[in-house]
């Protein structure tokens, strides 16, 4: 299919007003002296982190451990993050050590995949939990707090998920993974008050991003305050989720998915897009193609959600690590999410994939959006037609026009860059 070279694209930015925390650590040290939890002395703390690329989470990771220090207590990193990482102890030690963690010999990762089980207590399936971590003296779990991408309920993605499912490893992951949605919206938070009652959780911090990607919440809550904190955590984080400006669109084109991004590599809440069996997507945005780009470094492979797209490039499916890929997806259970796209062989001609599919014959009517990837959608790359749609917001200051006349590819079909 040929497509005229008269497609042009503007780049916009939408114009949020979104609360930050202007010094991040200063902050975290202050929730953290303010906190009242107390360390037992001498204390071995494992500080369980997970797979996502949380802006800030160097940060406070590492004002968590002075603050475990500074209480004469020797802290070590466990991942707790279920059956990421290819579900192996040197696949999620790698995950960390990509986002810079490992580097110190006074914070090592200590990665293993056994689990202890706990009492059940009233839990319809069993109680599992990191075994590095229960032979610590405590554990402080460090996790943003956002809406999940599979289910919807009081607790998502946040400090009871990571508690039950992150810590439990692959094991708990399986065991409710597979009850499908059920599994995650109502036994995910049993089990975690389960490990808050018989394992040695102390402290959760909890972080709440805004649509700009940056943090606007730090709060460091007692392991007993953790079940009512999370819900207000949770609605916090919903208000100022990253949302696209336009309800419907003929084709989206995404730079970039992965695990460091979202548990799916796109956020579904981004893009309108469950893909799970049984389940109804959103009502908006409705978008008739989505392309996606290129798989995260950070991903190491895992392009779990890649199912989500329905073009995406040879450059991203060569990057896939299959055997990564199938074991989060069979672990999920939403195996839609595991299918391979049409392959393009190039950013061009991805583009005029999605333009086929979405049925468009006269691309100057194509309303189209690029974005540099799901948690960061508030400057787009957007078509005449979506800048027409915008006008009122162009007009009244809400979308603020950055740059006209945008040709998408250069003369090798490769995308140009953002910005």
């Amino acid at each position: 299919m040929s497509v005229p070279s008269d497609v042009v694209f503007h780049r916009i930015r939408v114009a949020l007003d979104e609360p930050a925390i202007k010094d991040i650590r200063a902050h975290t040290d202050l929730v953290l002296a303010g906190c009242g939890v107390v360390l037992p002395p001498n204390s071995r703390v494992a500080i369980g982190i997970g797979s996502r690329g949380i802006r800030d989470l160097a940060i406070v990771v590492d004002r968590v451990a002075a603050w475990v220090r500074a209480q004469g207590g020797e802290p070590f990193l466990v991942p707790a993050m279920g059956s990421h990482g290819g579900a192996t102890a040197d696949g999620q030690r790698e995950v960390l050590e990509s986002y810079g963690f490992g580097r110190e010999p006074a914070l090592p990762i200590v990665s293993s995949m056994k689990v202890v089980e706990l009492p059940i207590g009233d839990s319809p399936v069993p109680v599992f939990t990191d075994a590095e971590a229960a032979r610590a003296n405590a554990t402080i779990v460090v996790n943003r707090v956002k809406p999940h991408t599979d289910f919807h309920g009081p607790y998502e993605s946040g400090l009871m998920k990571m508690i039950a499912i992150g810590l439990g490893k692959q094991k708990q992951a399986d065991v409710l993974h597979a009850y499908g949605q059920r599994g995650l919206r109502d036994f995910m938070p049993v089990v975690a008050r389960q490990v808050l009652a018989h394992g040695n959780v102390l402290l959760g911090v909890a972080i709440v991003e805004n649509a700009l990607d940056e943090s606007m919440t730090v709060e460091a809550v007692p392991a007993a305050d953790i079940p009512g904190a999370e819900p207000r955590l949770l609605a916090l984080a919903r208000e100022h989720s990253p949302r696209l400006p336009m309800p419907r669109l003929d084709v989206l084109l995404i730079d970039r998915m992965g695990k460091d991004i979202s548990g799916v590599g796109m956020d579904t809440n981004v893009i309108g897009r469950t893909m799970i069996t049984g389940s109804e997507d959103p009502e908006f945005p409705r978008i008739n193609m989505i392309a996606c780009h290129a798989l995260t470094p950070a991903s190491h492979g895992n392009a779990t959600g890649v199912g989500l797209a329905d073009v995406v490039t040879r450059h991203l499916a060569d990057d896939i690590d299959h055997d990564a890929t199938r074991t989060n997806i069979i672990t999920s259970g939403f195996l839609l999410r595991g299918k391979l796209p049409v392959v393009a062989p190039d950013d061009r001609t991805a583009w005029e994939w999605c333009l086929r599919g979405a049925g468009v014959v006269d691309t100057s009517t194509v309303r189209a959006a690029r974005i540099l990837d799901t948690l960061r959608c508030a400057e787009l790359w957007v078509t005449d037609a979506l800048l027409t749609d915008l006008s009122a917001e162009l007009a009244d200051g809400r979308i603020e026009l950055l740059e006209s006349g945008l040709g998408l590819h250069d003369l090798d079909g490769r995308l140009n860059p953002f910005s």
